[in-house]
């Protein structure tokens, strides 16, 4: 009987015990219980607590949720459940609660009101990685202004590199996120639209060159007319073409004109664009052709002693001629050489720089050699004729003395 006593005694405490203490998540029959030392050192709480309704209590917050608390479950989660606050995060956002949703309230647990932020936060945590937080509905709000910033400024930087116009990436208006993401986004938009318009310039520069080659009347398409730099480029590539045209056909009628000028023709272009050209060309004929018949003159002088007109039917060219042979001063150089050997009496030498003008050379090479020997000549005949003198007045002498003995 004992033993039946001790049975029922045992499932009476048993069942009450379960009433009395019954709670979700090791929580006592209040809907609460006292922090743990492990929990306490976490910093994820500071005294005795409660939740899913129970009553306030000291370290307790009242906090709100929207909507009835579910009931209590054993799977009830509280803040020492969690080693690291990481962990808490990461349930906090699989869960999608929030600061108005919030059924394990995780929020307010240790603080004074519900503000969004689960269990406590260690000094310096990045709240923004918590889901519904003010931290991150400010970063996400601050994301998409600096976005928005960013889009705006790239559509006005495109059109400002495109048009050519003067860089200006700061915004007029905004916060300080918006214009900071106006200006990263001008910056881009603004090279990527001058690179643009550098491409179709190339591009318009190019049509234009190959319109110029063909044809002396510029036509510019509608979609580079309607744009200042674009219409610039087609007409640059279209005069360079036009001047290369008429540069090339200038060349052309210069080399003609040589030609004439050589030929000592003149027959200048009807194009009158072009007769100046031509002019150019047949006057550097005249002068090559001119110096051609000075230099026959020039080189005669080294075989002819004196001018002879050359058989030519043209005065002009005779008279080239001849200013070519008197202007040989080379020739006065072998001359007076020549002569200078000749007086001296010596054997004929020519020099080796007047090969050339052997001829003259010898020519007055004889003419000194000449007075050379006219200049001894006289000389032998001077001293034949003191010589004589001498004789006739010696034999006066001795005549005189002998007519003075027979005397």
């Amino acid at each position: 009987m004992y033993k039946k006593i001790a049975i029922l005694t045992l499932l009476f405490t048993f069942v009450f015990g379960t009433i009395s203490f019954a709670h979700s998540g090791r929580t006592d029959s209040s809907g609460g219980h006292n922090c743990s030392e492990k929990s306490k050192a976490k910093g994820l709480c500071t005294g005795y607590h409660n939740h899913n309704g129970g009553g306030a209590s000291e370290g307790s917050s009242s906090g709100s949720s929207s909507g009835t608390a579910p009931a209590a479950t054993r799977n009830d989660k509280d803040c020492s459940d969690f080693a690291t606050y990481d962990e808490v995060v990461e349930y906090w956002n699989s869960k999608g609660y929030s600061a108005t949703y919030d059924p394990e309230r995780l929020d307010g647990w240790g603080n004074a009101v519900d503000d969004g932020i689960p269990c406590e936060a260690p000094s310096g945590y990045d709240k923004t990685k918590i889901n519904n937080s003010p931290e991150q509905v400010q970063f996400q709000k601050d994301q998409q202004e600096g976005k928005n910033g960013e889009q705006e400024g790239y559509a006005q930087g495109q059109k400002d590199g495109y048009q050519g116009n003067t860089s200006n990436n700061a915004a007029a208006s905004g916060s300080d996120i918006f214009k900071n993401g106006y200006k990263t986004g001008y910056d881009k938009g603004y090279e990527e639209g001058k690179a643009k318009l550098e491409t179709e310039k190339k591009k318009a520069n190019e049509e234009g060159y190959s319109l110029g080659k063909k044809q002396d009347k510029i036509s510019i398409p509608e979609t580079y007319a309607a744009h200042a730099h674009l219409k610039a480029a087609f007409e640059e590539g279209f005069n360079q073409a036009v001047k290369e045209r008429i540069e090339a056909k200038k060349e052309e009628y210069f080399a003609i004109g040589l030609k004439d000028g050589k030929n000592d023709v003149n027959n200048p272009p009807k194009e009158k664009d072009f007769g100046e050209a031509y002019q150019e060309g047949y006057e550097e004929g005249q002068k090559e052709l001119k110096e051609s018949y000075v230099k026959q003159g020039y080189e005669a002088a080294f075989s002819l002693l004196e001018y002879k007109k050359p058989d030519l039917k043209n005065e002009k060219f005779i008279d080239w001629y001849k200013k070519g042979f008197e202007s040989n001063k080379e020739v006065v150089k072998i001359r007076d050489a020549a002569l200078a050997q000749g007086k001296g009496g010596t054997e004929l030498a020519i020099p080796e720089e007047y090969t050339k003008g052997e001829v003259v050379y010898k020519f007055y090479y004889e003419q000194g050699f000449k007075e050379y020997e006219a200049e001894k000549e006289d000389s032998r005949q001077t001293t034949a004729g003191g010589l004589g003198i001498a004789a006739l007045a010696w034999l006066g002498r001795r005549f005189y003395v002998a007519k003075k003995m027979i005397g």
